[in-house]
């Protein structure tokens, strides 16, 4: 038998695609599941977005766009980060436009790694943060992120992971699947740990504008940080645009250059029509509003969750309020089971579909994600079934 690529023997499948198709399948042979398992948001995208890209499909926009990106949509992109990170970035020369958030991290990871490099990133995290390292042939050293310090890693581990070899640090805050996000003083101690080591930071921002409490610092908006900071972004959750696959890499201008070879060479560039529709988005007055209505009900859904929890009296769930993102990572510890066993069961059982912990690092073992991206109706249901399930146990 010919050989394969064995650097996919290091990576799993995403748990999360693989529980969306299992629950798939059992929604096909008839059996009701509430579906708390995806970061899709319950929202469709606003129909004057789809209008944008239904025009610049009919005015002919249905060809070959330039590979950077086009300038007004790049334009838009510099834009939102002024408004909303608080960051400048020059569309013409340190924007480029990709194929979603995951294409804008390979694009980024692509364009400052050398096989052999290694890679430090929170545990828990994504597993696509440490997937695409592996893809490429360097080499991961995880940072735990313990629930006991909210999920952020003790500042001493940084420096405990640290290898002559290593290269960059990968950011996601608020996190995927914690909604957890550090101080500007913890960034700020970060940046000053990056320049002593020389060390780029990569920082995917996909979950920026969903916080619930102070706005979190971008990474790039620490003083001195923008000439070593990759910043990764996409319109997917704030937009409701997570089949658009549309999203963007903001960083020095070699990087961007790198960045841009690595793209011509994948994807050629992202739909013109898409790209219309993007700039659209990012601009227009009332969108900006929509997305704001949209954060305010994942906000609504969170406090519900919390009442809930409240009145449940649940001694074997523990509650973490996330401060961003649209997930809870419910700590059931305490019936001393695996994650995967306790989601295997809890979609068996109780028909509600999650995604294990340990799917995110070891620090997530015992642990189980469920997203707040699905009607009022299905989170609370949802949540009452988790509860009743635990309580049993």
């Amino acid at each position: 038998m010919q050989r394969l690529n064995q650097q996919f023997d290091l990576i799993r499948q995403s748990a999360t695609v693989a529980m969306a198709d299992r629950i798939l399948a059992l929604k096909a042979s008839g059996k009701s599941i509430i579906g708390l398992q995806m970061g899709d948001p319950d929202f469709g995208t606003h129909p004057a977005i789809v209008d944008a890209a239904l025009k610049a499909m009919q005015d002919g926009l249905t060809h070959y766009g330039p590979s950077r990106g086009y300038a007004d949509l790049r334009t838009a992109v510099a834009k939102k980060l002024i408004r909303d990170e608080g960051v400048t970035y020059d569309p013409t020369s340190e924007i480029l436009i990709t194929h979603g958030g995951i294409h804008a991290y390979y694009l980024a990871m692509q364009s400052i790694l050398t096989a052999g490099d290694d890679v430090l990133i929170p545990d828990p995290s994504w597993a696509t943060h440490s997937n695409m390292v592996i893809m490429l042939r360097g080499n991961v050293n995880r940072v735990p992120a313990p629930a006991d310090n909210g999920f952020i890693p003790h500042f001493d581990s940084w420096l405990k992971a640290l290898t002559p070899k290593t290269r960059a640090i990968v950011l996601n805050y608020p996190s995927n699947p914690t909604g957890a996000y550090p101080s500007r003083e913890y960034l700020q101690k970060l940046q000053d740990f990056a320049a002593k080591h020389d060390l780029w930071i990569v920082s995917d921002e996909v979950y920026g504008s969903l916080y619930y409490e102070e706005r979190p610092t971008s990474a790039a908006a620490i003083e001195g940080a923008k000439e070593r900071t990759l910043l990764v972004n996409s319109l997917s959750k704030s937009y409701a645009m997570t089949g658009w696959r549309v999203g963007f890499l903001a960083a020095p201008q070699h990087v961007i250059e790198n960045a841009l070879k690595a793209g011509q060479n994948s994807i050629t560039c992202v739909a013109p029509f898409i790209q219309k529709a993007a700039a659209f988005a990012l601009t227009d007055p009332a969108i900006q509003n929509v997305a704001a209505e949209m954060r305010s009900a994942y906000a609504h859904r969170r406090e519900l969750v919390l009442r809930l929890s409240h009145e449940l009296e649940a001694e074997k769930i523990k509650v973490i309020p996330p401060q961003g993102a649209f997930y809870f990572f419910l700590d059931l510890r305490a019936l001393k089971m695996a994650s995967v066993e306790m989601c295997e069961r809890i979609l068996d059982e109780m028909g509600v579909g999650l995604v294990p912990g340990s799917a995110f690092g070891e620090q997530g073992e015992g642990f189980i994600r469920m997203a707040i991206a699905a009607s009022d109706e299905d989170v609370e249901a949802g949540f009452r079934k988790i509860v009743e399930w635990a309580e049993k146990q």
